[in-house]
């Protein structure tokens, strides 16, 4: 027996069936039926609707005659909509009569008077359904978006108005190159870290840019700061945005957030003390090499010190738009420490030992010693030694202290080289076929004036 036959040949069997079926009495049926089941394969009731339903006369398709909206209108629609700037149906409907008409009167565009017809009486669903192919073909053609990488996707987005006054241990990260204006060649990079709650600052020079050591620069941070690290901010750079930082971040419970892209003002705080802090102890030469980094690295354990013992910063407690005005109200100045000592979530031993070490400083020391890795630095980046000859003792420094604003610039970094002295001309002089005249004239006559002496070079 068949046990699968065919949509076609099912349909023929019903045809030869049914009759049969009218004409025969019960138990014929009942065998008839058994039959075209076992053939068919159909449910018992459905074989039953099939045979006593009434004889299927297929009716035929209604056929058109021609299209009312034509190829023609469609490719004279495709131009009218391409000089409409591609724009959808029903914007198209309503600026059709005005755009088919200058078209025609500018010669651009010359339609059938019945396609013509037949274009403006289209509506916009008809507009739209005749542009559908167009369309979907135009997007087809379109090159799919670079999906974002995989990192990047995963670190959440902050910008500068989402930082809502958090606890101590929210740091904003950045680098700072030091290449002297010009980027080729290797150098030295600082990677600086600023809390954003007390302004506590932290600077690791890095002698190359990678994930890995920007990894262990962070752990460098995390053992010098007095306080957990409970999230990082950081810029776009491929540096920061990688699966090793992220893990990093993930395994350490520290939440990590970026800024968006070519925004600088949502990492304000860092930016700021990029120029406050780095710039201004390093200056804008150009350090490479592992003597530098090591004179990079002494020097920063002094400034961290002294910028966050000895230095008070303003923050900013509330800003009010007055007009095309702003108006800033800052707090009263203080430093990273003593902003950590006021703060209620930082712990009583933590700041038994801030208040013990901060009175174990000397800051005139810290100072001296400032001076002498910026010279020592100096040095380094201009291959001279003219700058600092030699170092001298915290009595001589100490001793110079209450003088040395009459000698300019005191940071040996930002020192400039003294100019040679301009002596030849940049231009003719205009009066050098006249000056023998000029001096026998004021041989003879020693009081004459430059007003007398242009007058009479005039006649």
């Amino acid at each position: 027996m068949i046990s699968r036959i065919s949509k076609s040949t099912k349909s023929e069997l019903i045809k030869a069936l049914r009759d049969r079926y009218h004409l025969s009495m019960k138990r014929e049926k009942s065998r008839i039926l058994d039959e075209f089941i076992a053939l068919t394969k159909y449910h018992r009731k459905h074989a039953i609707r099939l045979l006593s339903e009434h004889p299927i006369h297929p009716v035929d398709k209604k056929t058109y005659g021609n299209r009312i909206y034509n190829e023609a209108v469609r490719e004279a629609l495709i131009i009218i909509w391409e000089a409409g700037d591609r724009i959808c149906g029903k914007r198209l409907k309503a600026i059709l009569p005005v755009l088919l008409e200058s078209m025609e009167r500018h010669n651009h565009l010359k339609l059938d008077p019945e396609v013509r017809q037949r274009l403006l009486s289209a509506s916009a669903a008809t507009i739209d359904r005749l542009l559908q192919p167009i369309r979907k073909e135009i997007k087809a053609k379109k090159k799919k978006r670079r999906k974002p990488k995989k990192p990047s996707s995963n670190i959440q987005i902050r910008t500068f108005s989402d930082w809502d006054d958090p606890p101590p241990g929210y740091l904003e990260i950045d680098f700072v190159e030091h290449n002297g204006g010009a980027t080729a060649g290797s150098y030295i990079h600082s990677f600086g870290a600023v809390d954003i709650c007390t302004a506590w600052v932290e600077c690791v020079p890095l002698l190359v840019k990678s994930q890995e050591l920007v990894v262990e620069a962070l752990e460098v941070l995390r053992q010098q700061l007095p306080f957990p690290v409970l999230g990082i901010d950081s810029d776009n750079d491929s540096a920061f945005i990688n699966s090793t930082l992220f893990d990093y971040c993930k395994f350490h419970s520290i939440k990590f957030t970026r800024s968006r892209a070519y925004r600088k003002n949502d990492q304000a705080w860092i930016e700021q003390k990029n120029g406050a802090v780095i710039r201004r102890f390093t200056g804008h030469d150009r350090y490479s090499g592992i003597a530098a980094g090591q004179m990079l690295a002494s020097l920063f354990q002094d400034v961290r010190l002294y910028v966050n013992y000895f230095q008070p910063s303003f923050k900013i407690r509330e800003k009010e738009k007055i007009g095309s005005k702003v108006k800033r109200t800052y707090e009263k100045p203080l430093t990273a420490c003593d902003r950590l000592l006021n703060h209620p979530a930082v712990q009583n031993e933590t700041k038994k030992k801030l208040k013990s070490h901060r009175h174990s400083l000397d800051p005139i020391a810290l100072l001296h010693s400032i001076r002498e890795h910026q010279a020592a630095l100096a040095e380094l980046a201009r291959c001279e030694n003219s700058i600092i000859h030699g170092s001298e003792s915290l009595e001589q420094f100490l001793k110079q202290l209450g003088t040395m604003w009459r000698y300019g610039e005191v940071r040996p970094t930002h020192r400039t080289s003294p100019q040679k002295k301009h002596y030849w001309r940049t231009r003719k002089d205009p009066f050098e076929s006249v000056w023998t005249d000029v001096l026998l004239w004021l041989q003879e006559a020693p009081e004459t004036t430059a007003k007398v002496l242009f007058r009479r070079l005039q006649n």
